[in-house]
């Protein structure tokens, strides 16, 4: 079918039907598409000083056999989506614009697009404040009845209700984190590591909740905590946990967490000094207990790094780590007795500065962002040994930071 001829067909029956759908740089994604790739970052919209290549919300098609993408079409109608996520039934995807002047009050965005289940065409819903000034993480609740939103430059998260039709309410509440002036650098730093963090203040990096929906846990990359909360799902107000956050090492700038299968064990990714810190979590209290310190790079590397993503693989077995300055991967093998890691493997990115991390839905095979090289590159994964083969697919994005998958 001409595919130009389809793009009219759709956009007549949108009308028709009183939805618009956002302007894309292409033509509408085709019906027979399997498996697509939702890839954001920054554009000219952002601060100074986090401007990028982007054009907004860049779609692929994903070559299952191959890991190559295949560029469809972008949605531009949006400001530095630099992290996106979708709902758990995948029929809407969330964005927000990592910008400080949304409002008179000088927030960041969140937009709510519906996603068609047959062509994966996007359609904007809404806009709503994050809460707070540029926000740079957010993440549907487990009970699919909030997005919460980590605003960096505001230091705070905000919580936002989701109608029945996918888009967004104001916020329902905005916790604000105060805390005292931290070093800019860890004493534990790797040798010769002269990257900073900003600790001028709360700087939220990451906020997501439990696999239970019980809890809400923050990483506050300025204040060096991890914060937890208890959600009351009815009013959609944050309650500080019996222990409402953990101190790490001060300037360590804790960035990002993933949580074990099980909910026990939690992996912090702490982006100053490069190291996880593996924390058991008590589903039932929201209590952190720091057990274990390991690095992201092998005791061969010296230099400056900054840790960026942290992914637990859907088996469970492996746990993957960004290093942006050091443009290396870091792969850890998880112990089945007690959840601990070691580091196997430092893997090149093949690229610059890469950011972002996120497996196909298969977990065939990892994707990573190069934010300053403007590229995706992908790696086959060893089910086995967790292992990472480079496929030599380099897929031009501008200023990638962010991905989000969707089968259909």
């Amino acid at each position: 079918m001409n595919m130009l001829l389809s793009r009219r067909n759709l956009m007549l029956a949108l009308a028709a039907s009183g939805t618009v759908p956002l302007v894309s740089a292409r033509a509408a994604i085709p019906a027979t598409s399997r498996t697509l790739c939702y890839i954001g970052g920054y554009n000219k919209h952002a601060p100074p000083g986090g401007a990028g290549n982007g054009q907004g919300i860049a779609v692929f098609e994903m070559n299952r056999q191959t890991g190559g993408l295949i560029p469809v079409t972008t949605y531009m109608d949006i400001a530095s989506p630099s992290f996106i996520t979708m709902s758990a039934d995948s029929r809407f995807l969330y964005a927000l614009s990592e910008i400080d002047d949304f409002n008179a009050s000088h927030d960041g965005s969140v937009t709510a697009f519906s996603i068609d289940p047959v062509s994966g065409e996007l359609s904007r819903l809404n806009a709503v404040s994050s809460g707070g000034a540029v926000p740079a993480h957010l993440s549907v609740h487990h009970s699919g009845r909030y997005v919460l939103v980590a605003n960096y430059v505001g230091g705070s998260v905000g919580v936002l209700p989701i109608r029945a039709d996918g888009s967004l309410g104001e916020p329902t509440d905005v916790v604000h984190n105060t805390g005292p002036r931290m070093p800019e650098r860890a004493e534990d730093n790797p040798p010769g590591n002269y990257a900073v963090s900003d600790h001028s203040g709360s700087h939220v990096h990451m906020v997501a909740s439990d696999p239970s929906g019980r809890f809400v846990l923050a990483c506050d990359a300025g204040l060096d905590r991890v914060y937890v909360w208890a959600l009351d799902i009815a009013t959609g107000k944050l309650h500080p946990a019996a222990t409402p956050f953990i101190n790490l090492i001060p300037g360590s700038a804790p960035r990002h967490f993933a949580f074990s299968n099980d909910g026990k064990i939690v992996y912090i990714l702490c982006e100053q000094d490069s190291k996880v810190v593996v924390a058991s979590f008590d589903p039932r209290t929201g209590a952190l207990t720091p057990v274990q310190k390991v690095s992201t790079v092998t005791s061969y590397f010296q230099g400056s790094t900054l840790a960026a993503e942290i992914l637990l693989s859907p088996n469970g077995r492996f746990v993957y780590a960004s290093n942006r300055l050091g443009d290396s991967l870091a792969v850890f093998r998880v112990s089945p007795r007690d959840g601990t890691l070691t580091l196997v493997d430092e893997v090149w990115m093949h690229a610059d500065y890469g950011r972002a991390m996120m497996f196909d839905p298969s977990g065939t095979f990892l994707y990573c962002a190069n934010q300053r090289s403007d590229s995706v590159t992908s790696f086959r994964i060893n089910q086995e040994t967790g292992a990472l083969d480079f496929t030599w697919h380099f897929t031009a994005v501008g200023s990638p930071t962010t991905f989000a998958f969707l089968q259909i």
